[in-house]
């Protein structure tokens, strides 16, 4: 058995745990600063251990001994993390759409025994996986899009959403500047700009500059396509009170208290639906030819229990890349890209199969 630290006992921590468990495969231990959300998971899936992730002596301790560390913490405290864990050995594993976050990580994965693999889960992670598989199928590349949202089933406020995952998160794609290839040149894009209407199955979305979707798609495509950007998807309307909120009352620069507003007041759901719709456009055989993927994925449950869609989709994006790596279908150690997985192992793995 593959013996695995999990740091966050949170809604996807504790997703990523039922999914880990159900194979008998691994050996558990899950960690957390909060009692409460330790008692939440069942003492016979995992070994609870409550830690400050913040007291390194603590996190050492706690890693010592285990192959891999998955972190389903916030984003700010993952370069910490991912350090100690390049020090005992273990190969570590996170969800981050933070850019400077994952900068932080590739220098510690540099000339390291163990593999660094940021950016799991949906988007980033399952969403670029889609993207450079649809793209290697082109002699030319003119334009990659690719367009993600995590909506409830039944909104019923003003913005039209309820929370679903990290609210740290969150903020920080509506805050940051967005990386894009635009005109055949690496860029950054205004975040909550280039808004765009669509409609799939008949509802109608929109979409708009958020930061942190491309992951390591820039850098992989660079020079090889005109046009490479990341949307997220809301139902109209969304955009324009998000901008009311950060721009007119300037609640960017009060991000505590943005999240504590947004915590307070937007109910999560476990009644979701995650959008997944990728365009790639570009040259095959001489022709001009348009490619796309498009995927809806509902909240159900697994193993007799309920869980929203992003937690399903961000705890099978990760499970799958750890579940990828011990089967040696990714390197061995370094810095691990997600699009370094092929889409079809990712489908086929036993985790993966829940995007499928």
């Amino acid at each position: 058995m593959r013996k695995i630290l999990i740091l966050g006992a949170g809604k996807i921590g504790g997703a990523i745990v039922d999914m880990l468990d159900a194979t008998g495969d691994y050996d558990i231990t899950i960690a957390d600063h909060d009692a409460d959300f330790l008692g939440l998971v069942p003492a016979q899936k995992a070994r609870r251990e409550r830690i400050d992730v913040s007291d390194a002596a603590a996190l050492g301790r706690t890693i010592r001994g285990h192959e891999a560390v998955v972190s389903a913490l916030p984003f700010f405290l993952n370069p910490a993390v991912a350090k100690i864990a390049g020090e005992y050995g273990a190969h570590y594993f996170d969800l981050t759409e933070d850019v400077a976050t994952t900068r932080a990580v590739r220098a510690l994965a540099e000339n390291s025994g163990a593999a660094y693999v940021p950016q799991c889960g949906l988007a980033p992670g399952f969403i670029s996986i889609v993207a450079y598989d649809l793209a290697k199928r082109f002699d030319a590349l003119r334009e990659v899009h690719m367009r993600v949202g995590a909506l409830p089933q039944f909104p019923a406020n003003a913005l039209k959403y309820n929370l679903t995952w990290s609210t740290d998160g969150l903020i920080n794609e509506y805050c940051n500047p967005c990386e894009a290839i635009h005109e055949g040149k690496l860029t950054e894009l205004l975040p909550l700009e280039g808004l765009e209407q669509f409609s799939l199955d008949g509802i109608d979305y929109e979409a708009f500059n958020t930061s942190g979707g491309l992951g390591t798609l820039c850098e992989t495509l660079d020079g090889k396509v005109e046009s490479l950007n990341y949307k997220t998807v809301r139902y109209p309307g969304h955009r324009e009170v998000i901008k009311m909120l950060l721009a007119d009352l300037r609640l960017r620069d009060r991000r505590a208290l943005l999240k504590d507003v947004l915590e307070t007041a937007i109910p999560i759901t476990h009644q979701d639906v995650v959008l997944i719709f990728v365009v790639v456009t570009g040259w095959r055989e001489k022709r001009l030819t348009q490619e796309s993927y498009a995927k809806k994925i509902y909240a159900r449950e697994i193993g007799g229990k309920l869980m929203s869609a992003i937690q399903i989709t961000t705890a099978a994006g990760i499970c799958a890349m750890v579940d990828l790596h011990g089967a040696g279908k990714l390197p061995a150690a370094g810095f691990i890209k997600q699009e370094q997985a092929n889409l079809s192992d990712f489908l086929a793995n036993r985790f993966g199969k829940y995007y499928a």
